[in-house]
């Protein structure tokens, strides 16, 4: 491009635009590079700082802005979001979704990271860093209704919505400018503005060529962010970054890379292929196809799920089998409405045990006949926890069910096992007597053994 005007796009780099209305794309396509403004949707004159018309400073502007089409679009401290909405006493303050001292954090609004709190951290620490904190623990009910109704308003964006969690996926709006009548970047900016006024919280936006700077994006300007990387200045924006920033690259990744000497996304470029493929293996070439910017993962309007599962955090370690044994029921039936909900079944059954030192264990017995019922779910589990208690302290449970499949499968019984469609009936009758009188209405006998009121439930962020 000619020298011209300095533009800020949303992304916050600098670009040199050589027309003051238009630029010309490798792929000799022309778009137009004045601003919008995100709040009002208006078009502003090139270079403009501030809107024209409401005043705001939150302009979006970049080269190939309206050429883009793959967007990540995350809620911002999606649940605490919603309590803040729904209480607006807490606006101001900060706040952390969790539960007790032993717990961890869920969700902390914008105002709890300024101290340091941080998603997955011990509630301890995170009350330490943050003592004035507001805690809640979570309603993840009312947090996957709001979730469903912002999955709603994507779809209605464009069919290829592929769900990542709870409260943020990536979308393709490619060949949807004539259905919206103008730019993805818009229609994105124009979805944006619409949850927040009429779902009441807000989302952060990444627009890029492909999922992975999409993701990179969405990260670069929260809360109520919009930014772009385009595919032409990917590697120089993710040259200085650290390696950790590239998806997959865990801990003993980065202790492998460290050793070829490593550390940012540029010394993947720069590194012998043929010694980081002998290290990494087939994770290598893939390291140095992102580090250049380069995804070739098609957005994929459906993700199946691999497992559905809760579990919970004790208030004081347990030991005791007997004490144990209520709370993996009680999981059991969690683990089963969801799958019901969802119209799945489980092929398999995982049980989660982290003991005092925050050691994992886990067990998994598969290769079963689906299953959507507690009562079964809680037949494999039983064993594997009784062998599990041999002494140790445990401070946390939980109950998966993996191999899925859909629910058409589940629990059809044969000669061998002629009593699940009994168990199936008597299950039924009671999730219809619990959806009248509330969960509580009837339970279990062995739900009263062991010590019920000094639990909490900590489940994790569900996935698609």
């Amino acid at each position: 491009m000619a020298r011209g005007r300095t533009l800020v796009g949303g992304s916050g780099h600098s670009y040199n635009l050589s027309r003051p209305r238009s630029a010309r794309h490798e792929s000799g396509k022309v778009f137009d590079v004045r601003p919008f403004c995100r709040d009002c949707l208006t078009m502003q004159a090139e270079g403009a700082l501030r809107c024209r018309g409401c005043g705001s400073p939150r302009l979006l502007a970049h080269p190939v802005r309206d050429g883009l089409t793959i967007a990540h679009v995350d809620c911002d401290a999606f649940y605490a979001a919603i309590e803040k909405r729904d209480d607006p006493s807490l606006r101001d303050k900060p706040l952390i979704i969790g539960g007790g001292k032993r717990g961890v954090v869920s969700t902390a609004c914008y105002l709890a990271r300024i101290s340091g709190v941080r998603s997955a951290m011990p509630m301890f620490e995170a009350l330490k860093r943050c003592p004035d904190a507001t805690v809640l623990r979570p309603d993840m009910e009312k947090y996957a209704r709001v979730g469903r109704e912002v999955r709603a308003m994507m779809l209605a964006l464009t069919p290829l919505v592929e769900p990542v969690s709870i409260d943020e996926a990536f979308l393709d709006l490619s060949g949807t400018e004539r259905l919206h009548g103008t730019s993805p970047a818009l229609t994105l900016a124009r979805f944006a503005a619409r949850v927040e006024t009429e779902v009441g919280i807000t989302v952060s936006v990444g627009l890029s060529v492909n999922k992975f700077l999409a993701k990179i994006a969405s990260d670069l300007d929260k809360p109520r962010g919009f930014s772009i990387i385009s595919g032409e200045e990917a590697a120089a924006f993710l040259a200085d970054k650290p390696v950790g920033i590239l998806p997959g690259i865990g801990e003993s990744a980065r202790n492998r890379l460290a050793a070829l000497n490593i550390h940012r996304v540029g010394d993947i470029l720069r590194a012998d292929p043929v010694r980081l493929q002998a290290s990494l293996g087939r994770d290598g070439l893939r390291l140095i196809d992102l580090a250049a910017g380069r995804d070739r993962r098609p957005v994929r309007p459906t993700r199946e799920a691999k497992s559905v599962s809760a579990e919970t955090t004790f208030s004081t370690d347990l030991t005791r089998f007997e004490d144990l044994r209520p709370i993996l029921w009680r999981l059991c039936e969690k683990v089963s409405a969801r799958l019901k909900r969802a119209e799945l079944a489980a092929g398999s059954v995982t049980l989660k045990l982290k003991d005092a030192r925050f050691r994992l264990r886990t067990r998994t017995r598969g290769g079963l006949k689906p299953t959507q019922l507690a009562d079964r779910l809680f037949h494999e589990g039983e064993p594997m926890l009784r062998a599990a208690c041999d002494g140790t302290a445990f401070r946390l449970i939980g109950i998966g069910g993996g191999d899925l499949c859909g629910a058409i499968h589940a629990d059809r019984g044969d000669l061998a096992d002629q009593g699940i469609e009994r168990v199936a009936r008597r299950e039924a009758a009671l999730d219809r007597l619990r959806e009248k009188f509330g969960s509580g209405a009837i339970q279990r006998g062995l739900v009263f053994t062991g010590e019920p009121e000094r639990r909490r439930t900590e489940p994790a962020k569900p996935r698609a």
